[in-house]
Parts: C-alpha cells; sequence; structure tokens
C-alpha cells in the first residue's frame, strides 16, 4: 500500500543518513526533506490502493572508525599526511570542522602536491558548509587532477554528493571509483558495500516516485 511504501523509503532514508556517514548537522535538513515529501503524499497520494510490499535487505550500520579505516586502505597507514589527519580526525569527532578545515588548508599551503590532504581539505568543507559547496568542489577537483588513476578523491566526492543529497552524482562517482581500484585492494569490498546502499536506496525512491505519479493521474 501507499503508506507501506512511504514508510520503506523513510526508513531507508534514515538508514542511508547514518549508513553513509552523514554529518550530524544535516539530519535536520534531511528530516525537514522527508517530513515534507510526507506531507505532500499525506495531502496529494492516495494511500489506500494496493501495492506490492518490498523487501530491502538490511544492511550494517557504519561508523566514523571505519570510514577512516577505509581512507587509511586506500592512501596507506605511514604517509606525510598522517599527522595531519590524526588531528584532524579528532576535530572532526568533536564536531569543529572549521579547525578541521584550516588545519587541512595548513595541510594544503605545505604539501600543495598531496592529493590526500586536498582529499581531506574538500571533507571538511562538505561537513563544515553542509553541502558540496564551491570550496569543496574546487578541493576535490584539485585532488583528482593529482592523482587522477586513485580512486580515493572519487570516493569522498561521491560522499559529498551523498551528503548534498545528489545521488546521481554520487553513483557517478562511485562506479568510477570502483573501475579505478584493484580487483585485489583490501578496500574494494567498502566500496562494493556502499554503492550497493547507494542503488537499493536510488531504486526504492524511483519506485515510490513512480507509485506517487501513477495515483495522482
Amino acid at each position: 500500500m501507499g503508506w507501506v511504501m512511504l514508510a520503506v523509503v523513510t526508513v531507508l532514508a534514515a538508514g542511508l543518513l547514518v549508513a553513509l556517514r552523514v554529518p550530524r548537522l544535516l539530519w535536520t535538513t534531511a528530516g525537514a526533506a522527508l517530513v515534507l515529501g510526507c506531507a505532500g503524499y499525506a495531502a496529494q497520494g492516495r494511500p489506500g490502493l494496493g501495492e506490492a510490499k518490498p523487501r530491502p535487505q538490511a544492511r550494517s550500520i557504519e561508523t566514523a572508525p571505519d570510514l577512516i579505516a577505509l581512507r587509511t586502505a586506500m592512501w596507506g597507514k605511514f604517509t606525510v599526511e598522517s599527522q595531519y589527519e590524526v588531528a584532524f580526525d579528532a576535530l572532526m569527532r568533536v564536531g569543529d570542522a572549521r579547525s578541521a578545515v584550516k588545519l587541512a588548508i595548513g595541510g594544503v599551503t605545505k604539501y600543495p602536491d598531496s592529493a590526500e590532504l586536498w582529499t581531506d581539505l574538500g571533507s571538511g568543507f562538505v561537513t563544515h558548509d553542509g553541502s558540496l559547496s564551491p570550496p569543496a568542489r574546487f578541493a576535490f577537483d584539485r585532488a583528482i587532477t593529482l592523482a587522477p588513476q586513485h580512486p580515493a578523491p572519487r570516493f569522498f566526492r561521491g560522499l559529498g554528493h551523498v551528503q548534498s543529497g545528489q545521488l546521481a552524482e554520487a553513483r557517478a562517482d562511485w562506479v568510477q571509483a570502483l573501475t579505478l581500484t584493484p580487483a585485489n585492494a583490501p578496500y574494494r569490498a567498502g566500496i562494493e558495500e556502499r554503492l550497493a546502499v547507494l542503488d537499493q536506496f536510488i531504486a526504492m525512491a524511483a519506485q515510490a516516485q513512480a507509485q506517487i505519479q501513477a495515483e495522482q493521474r
């Protein structure tokens, strides 16, 4: 039924916020969007119509340390950037994105050819600005220019797209990141799992939208 589909999509959306590590500062915005969507459906939809109930598979919830571990697996553990990232991660954990961005700017100033630090700067701007802002895009683009064959800049730019609600763009980045990832890379499964979660949500959202449009005819 329509209400079942709406509930499933709402639950999936909430799960996606957690599974893809969307910063808590953005949860209010995302929640508002969900509420508006629910209100719009309640006002215009016809929830009494029958519909097959979707059965999404359960997904594990990702924590911040998991994402840090993925980043370390991508770039390597003992790099010149590590000293910056320890402090960067600590600042992000306490919600001080502004200081984290300043730290990353200091890093790219000292090491302007470091794709890793440019990627960190892009991620910091996403959290600080609440979206994939122009400064974040610039940082990610610079990282990609410096390391065009490395999957990490595209993966984390894709995460920025997710955090900005740009799911199609996120998928394009993650597909490209997966293409650039060696078959035997230890972090390949991490990219595949996140892409599967994203694909599942996109499919469910499209199905719900199609149903709403059909009910409004």
